[in-house]
Order: structure tokens, then C-alpha cells, then sequence
């Protein structure tokens, strides 16, 4: 009997659980075994080092395509790790037999390229009838999307959204079974499941995920209708995640959520984002602590405090501005004002001089005349962004904006917005150009694209270095001299 009959024979003779994360570790040995000939990983003792090291029968690959943030990044980290335990090689090339679109709506250019990409993968799929194509993110949760997606894109296989994302290996199980396209959208969770598989793309640094879902209903956005509420990972978890990846080689993490500064406050014993960092702070082989993204209205007194006390905090803060505009900003139900936001500016340069501050504008929400945009212009005067990323306002139906009168006009919009990133970019660049001369630790990222005699690395403000080094040094934390500012970034000699 071959070691597949053996295990199929074993493994009919269980039971699904009805818990997680037990329950997605059947189904990944149900696919690793009646797909790839493996044995399993979780269900099954493997009697021998032989066996559980043993290669599949079969060759499928598998490609993951991240659109949008780096929670979705996250997120793709995970799927691609259940993928590698079902037995998947995984590629860049979506000519793959398995290939995973995880999505983002936060712009409708998004959604557009997602149904070009899909043309393209529809064209692959008639040449390879193995080909399996699976949609899931934040784009799924909009009803009209998953209806157009039935109607006209019936070669997709699988679709899901961003709550059941830890179902992937059973949606993906009633997939092969059924032979059908399976649908599973969820309006809303409260559940989080720890302890899923990670593919993580690089080995010293990594995002942890420390909330999920936002409460804040910024009038322009739809994440709070496509990521559901607000939920806290409970401290535990997160400490005992961290203190798995830095004993695997991770020096830097970077704590994720839609508004990190209102972590814990659903927690059964609540704490605050500035404790939970403490906490992480304690463990030991922890390098370097970042951090997004923060909302002005939650950025308290006592998280300034601790990031300036701080040996591991990253002196960077992405502090979203969207507009410099009081009455823009009330019409964006961002429940903050112009001075409010400038004063938090102030507090951060005065508690952390060298910090970094980076944000989001929005140019032409409905409504913006000149003097708001002006207003907009004072702000980044003022507050002399390190870096700012700079949008067209993008309707997105569903949201309160998007039924706003006063729509401004394409053209004007483009205008300001030019104006806006010229002088974003000229006060970027003055504000590298501080650190000429100084000797900072930079963590090694990898080989310069353009000249492999180069590395990169990042400060912990987050801007780029490039200096001559090799390979080994990737991962490593160096001391750098920044020898030449070259407006977004360093050339440097190593010290």
C-alpha cells in the first residue's frame, strides 16, 4: 500500500472539528493528502523523519497577488503559508495552476485593474483546465462586485472576502469537492483565529498584525464597510507571535491595524496601544518597533511619551492629515481640526526632534474651494512633511462623500494636486537632506536594484540608503554614514 492509501484510508476515518484553528488543520491535511500524496501535518502521527520530509507526488504551483495595504500584505503572507502547507510551490507567475487575487477597494482604479488582470488569467485558464483562480479582500465585500463577478467572470473558482479569510483551506476543500464555484461572503466578524500558516516575505522583519476593522467612518472611505468593526488581538497572542518570529530571525516588526492608537479598547481588560508597545519592548532580540497607521484623534500624550523613552520605537510617525481644511476635515468625519492636527506635529518634533512625519492629503473632496486647499498648503508648510502620500479624492459608492453635491471638477483637481505634490517634494527634500553627514544604524534590506555592488537599507525614520556592501550583510543592523543626500534618499559608506 502506497503512503497515499494509507493515509486517505486513516484520514476518512476522522471527524471535521468544529473548533479553530484545528478545524482549517484538517482541511489542509485533506488537501496535502488527496491532492499532493503528502502526508499530514496535523491530523496523523508521521512515524518517520522520512515521510514527514517527503516531497509531493504531484507538481501545482500557486501565485499570490497583493493589491492594496500592507494588512493585505499581511493577509497574503498567510494565505501563501496555507498554500505551502497544502503542498503548492509558490510563484510569481500567474501562469501558476493556482492563482490568488487578494484585493483592494479603497480606490475604483483598483477594482478596474483586478477585472483587466482577470481577462488575462481567464486567457490562461483555457490553456491549463488544472488552473484554479480565487478571489478574496476587501473588493468582495462589495454585493455589486461578487454580482458582476457570477454573472460575467464565471471561470473564477473560488471568491471570499476579508473575514473568513482563515477559511481558506475549507473554501478551497468545497471547491475540489464540488467542482463549482463556491462564494462565501461574510457581512461581519467578531472571531479571530490565531495560529494560521505564514509565508513570510522577508526573514528579519515582518507585519504583525495587532487589531482588525475600523470604527471610524471617515465620510470618503469604505473600509469600515468592507473590514467590519473594530477588534483587538488580545496582548498574548501578539507578545507571543513576536517572540516566535524573533526567535526565527526577525529583528523588526511592523504592528498593524486601520488605527493602531484605538488598540485594546474592546479588550475584556483593556489596554492601551502605549502599554501594549511597552510590553513589546521587553523582548529581548526585538530590534526595531513600527507602526501603522495612527489617527490624529486617538494619538494621546502618554504614546509620545513612550516613544520618545523608547530604545526600539522606530522615530517615525505616519499621522494622516487627508486635509488642512477644519471644515473639509468636519465634512470627513475625521473629528479633528487644523490646530489639533498641528499641535500633535509640534508635541512629536518637540518630544522626538529627529522624528519623521509622514501623512495622506486628499485634494479635491466634494466641496473643497481654493482657501481650503490653500489651507491644505499651509499645513504641509507648517508641519514640513518627510514624505506625503498625495490622492486624487476617489468617489466610492457607499460612502456618505460619495453622495455630496458640489463634486469638484477633474481639472481643478489635477491642478492642485500638481501644486500640492511640487511642494510636498521640495520640502521632502530639504528634510533629508538634515541627516548629511550624520551615522545612523540602517537595517539591511537587500542588493540594490540597479547596481548589485550596492545594499539597501532603511533608517529608522524610513528613508533608504544605499551603500556599497555584498549579501551576507542582508538582515544585519549596520552603522552608515550618509554621505550624499539625493533628495529621497542617502548614498552612504558603511562605518
Amino acid at each position: 500500500m502506497n503512503r497515499q492509501q494509507y493515509y486517505s484510508d486513516l484520514f476518512r476515518q476522522l471527524s471535521v472539528p468544529s473548533e479553530e484553528p484545528l478545524r482549517q488543520q484538517y482541511f489542509i491535511d485533506k488537501l496535502r493528502i488527496f491532492m499532493f500524496g503528502l502526508p499530514p501535518k496535523y491530523t496523523i502521527p508521521v512515524d518517520s523523519e522520512e515521510l514527514a520530509s517527503a516531497k509531493p507526488l504531484v507538481r501545482r504551483t500557486a501565485c499570490v497577488s497583493t493589491f492594496g495595504c500592507q494588512m493585505n500584505a499581511r493577509d497574503s503572507e498567510k494565505l501563501s503559508g496555507i498554500l505551502q502547507e497544502i503542498g503548492y510551490e509558490i510563484i510569481e507567475d500567474e501562469k501558476a495552476d493556482f492563482v490568488l487575487y487578494n484585493t483592494c477597494t479603497v480606490r475604483e482604479n483598483a477594482n478596474m485593474r483586478v477585472y483587466g488582470r482577470l481577462g488575462v488569467l481567464n486567457g490562461y485558464k483555457k490553456k491549463n483546465d488544472q488552473m484554479l483562480i480565487a478571489l478574496c479582500g476587501c473588493m468582495m465585500q462589495e454585493t455589486q462586485v461578487v454580482e458582476k463577478l457570477k454573472k460575467s467572470y464565471r471561470f473564477v473558482d473560488l471568491i471570499f472576502g476579508t473575514h473568513n479569510l482563515y477559511k481558506f483551506a475549507e473554501l478551497l476543500s468545497d471547491r475540489i469537492d464540488s467542482g463549482e464555484m463556491v462564494i462565501d461572503i461574510w457581512k461581519d466578524t467578531t472571531q479571530i483565529v490565531e495560529d494560521l500558516p505564514v509565508d513570510r516575505k522577508y526573514p528579519f522583519k515582518s507585519g504583525v498584525n495587532i487589531m482588525f476593522g475600523c470604527n471610524n467612518f471617515c465620510s470618503y472611505c469604505i473600509v469600515p464597510y468592507v473590514r467590519g468593526r473594530e477588534r483587538s488581538r488580545r496582548p498574548m497572542d501578539i507578545i507571543r507571535e513576536i517572540e516566535n518570529l524573533v526567535a526565527d530571525g526577525v529583528v523588526e516588526v511592523m504592528l498593524l491595524g486601520q488605527n493602531v492608537n484605538s488598540y485594546g479598547k474592546n479588550l475584556e481588560e483593556p489596554m492601551t496601544f502605549a502599554q501594549l508597545l511597552q510590553e513589546i519592548e521587553k523582548i529581548e532580540g526585538l530590534e526595531r518597533i513600527r507602526f501603522m497607521t495612527s489617527h490624529p484623534k486617538d494619538l494621546s500624550d502618554e504614546l509620545i511619551e513612550v516613544m520618545a523613552n523608547s530604545k526600539k520605537i522606530c522615530r517615525h510617525m505616519h499621522l494622516p492629515l487627508q486635509s488642512g481644511s477644519s471644515r473639509i476635515l468636519k465634512l470627513m468625519n475625521r473629528r479633528y481640526d487644523q490646530e489639533r492636527y498641528l499641535s500633535l506635529v509640534e508635541k512629536l518634533r518637540k518630544a522626538i526632534p529627529d522624528i519623521a512625519i509622514t501623512t495622506d492629503i486628499i485634494v479635491g473632496f466634494p466641496g473643497e474651494t481654493e482657501e481650503d486647499f490653500e489651507q491644505t498648503m499651509e499645513v504641509v508648510r507648517k508641519a514640513r512633511y518627510d514624505s506625503a502620500f498625495t490622492f486624487i479624492y476617489s468617489k466610492r459608492s457607499g460612502t456618505p462623500a460619495a453622495a455630496m453635491e458640489n463634486q469638484v471638477p477633474e481639472e481643478v483637481t489635477k491642478a492642485r494636486f500638481d501644486r500640492l505634490l511640487a511642494l510636498v517634494q521640495e520640502i521632502s527634500r530639504e528634510q533629508t537632506a538634515r541627516f548629511t553627514g550624520q551615522t545612523v544604524p540602517v537595517l539591511v534590506e537587500d542588493v540594490n536594484d540597479h547596481d548589485a555592488s550596492l545594499m539597501t537599507g532603511r533608517m529608522d525614520t524610513n528613508l533608504l540608503v544605499h551603500f556599497p556592501g555584498d549579501a551576507s550583510m542582508i538582515g544585519k543592523i549596520v552603522n552608515v554614514r550618509l554621505d550624499e543626500c539625493k533628495g529621497f534618499y542617502f548614498l552612504g559608506t558603511q562605518v
